[in-house]
């Protein structure tokens, strides 16, 4: 394929437009990935850290280069979503008595808002590198076999920590990414300065020590894959170290200094929901399942259905300390579902009592 000459200030007009639809990290890069992502890949898929996410074993080729998921690629245009919070987002965790959900699953899903401002971006992508013949793009947001955290930080939006999330110069560890592929060659964007250094707060943070070593993750320890991917009982040795946390965890995240220059997410269906924010245990486990769909409708949450979430807030409640809970969990104890009536027991054993 011959390649045509770029057009002066195609880049450019892509930032633009990316930024007037509300994105708030642009970046480019070629359509191809190091030996080093992949080799990150493969020894974490071989050492079993990936737990019971099957899909991340499968079309490893095509996530470890992207010209296999789409041979006519020729760039990759990275995006960056902030969803930094307004205040202090492990407050809730001094609240026994109150659930605390990841700060990105306190509204809207993310994927819906993401993909819809993605496609807007790529009619524009379209339109505006005419000049070089047909374009072709391709549009993906945590949904397709991308390694979305390498293609981000060889963009230039950042780089991975040492908690292996992106952490952004400006926005901290607080981004959502998505990414067009396209059949455009657009320029890379420049180096940009930034990293870790020394610093090991967010290794120090992960109350279930879920980091290995610096830039690994075993996910079968980290609690948001414990609360949102794994579909069985929680793991015992895990259960007194989650507290509170009923969905993700942003421990690691919270810690990371560079969030000190990140300002409050500008988009209004990211801003936290006040019923989620620090929401009652007691109320949370009296869901039934028409319930959880209605108080989480349009929300992440809801992906993974009542009886996983209330097994995370029976967890939790165990490890309240609250006698007042212990008549919540007990009514639980004999639930359809069997993950959450051991859920429900293990509360109340540890709350002092027989069911």
């Amino acid at each position: 394929m011959t390649e045509k000459k770029r057009r002066p200030g195609l880049e450019d007009a892509i930032r633009d437009r990316a930024m007037a639809l509300g994105f708030d990290a642009v970046g480019f890069c070629a359509a191809s990935l190091g030996p080093e992502a992949r080799a990150r890949l493969a020894d974490f898929l071989a050492a079993g850290q990936h737990g019971t996410m099957g899909w991340l074993a499968e079309r490893t080729e095509m996530r470890g280069d992207p010209q296999v998921l789409w041979p006519e690629a020729r760039s990759v245009i990275a995006l960056g979503l902030s969803y930094a919070p307004d205040g202090d987002p492990l407050a809730t965790l001094g609240h026994a008595e109150c659930g605390n959900i990841s700060v990105y699953a306190r509204n809207r899903d993310y994927h819906d808002v993401v993909k819809g401002m993605l496609k807007h971006l790529a009619q524009f992508v379209v339109k505006a590198g005419e000049a070089q013949g047909e374009v072709g793009v391709k549009v993906f947001v945590d949904t397709a076999p991308v390694m979305e955290k390498p293609l981000a930080e060889q963009a230039r939006l950042g780089w991975q920590g040492k908690h292996t999330n992106l952490v952004s110069r400006v926005h901290g560890s607080w981004l959502f990414l998505g990414e067009i592929y396209t059949t455009l060659q657009l320029a890379p964007s420049e180096p940009v300065a930034g990293g870790c250094g020394s610093c090991v707060r967010c290794l120090q943070a992960c109350p279930t020590d879920a980091f290995p070593a610096p830039y690994r993750m075993d996910a079968r320890r980290c609690i948001s894959y414990l609360t949102i991917e794994h579909a069985g009982p929680i793991p015992h040795e895990f259960r007194a170290a989650m507290g509170n946390r009923i969905y993700g965890c942003d421990d690691c995240l919270a810690v990371c200094p560079w969030n000190r220059f990140a300002a409050e997410s500008r988009h209004m269906k990211l801003h936290g929901r006040a019923d989620l924010r620090a929401p009652e245990l007691a109320v949370l486990a009296r869901l039934d399942d028409a319930g959880f769909r209605t108080m989480f409708s349009g929300s992440p949450i809801k992906r993974i259905g009542r009886d996983r979430f209330v097994r995370n807030v029976l967890v939790a409640i165990g490890n309240s300390g609250r006698p007042e809970l212990r008549d919540v969990a007990a009514g639980l104890t004999g639930d359809a579902d069997p993950v959450v009536a051991e859920a429900a027991l293990w509360a109340v054993e540890r709350l002092g009592t027989d069911a």
